[in-house]
């Protein structure tokens, strides 16, 4: 059976990799509570194809 936990998945995007019309995608799988974390989460993740450290949000 699986955990009914209040930790969910959440998947990360790059905001600048959008803005920038290079093709490709730089996303993370991470997860967060639930509970403690109510609103979307924003991380500072390296982008590969970029070659350097930018913003990630969370998406639906």
């Amino acid at each position: 059976m699986a955990k009914k936990g209040n930790r969910i998945q959440v998947i990360l995007e790059c905001t600048e990799h959008k803005e920038s019309g290079v093709p490709g995608m730089s996303r993370y799988i991470t997860t967060k509570n639930r509970k403690n974390t109510t609103a979307r989460i924003e991380l500072k993740k390296y982008n590969p194809v970029l070659m350097k450290v930018t913003l990630h949000k969370e998406i639906k």
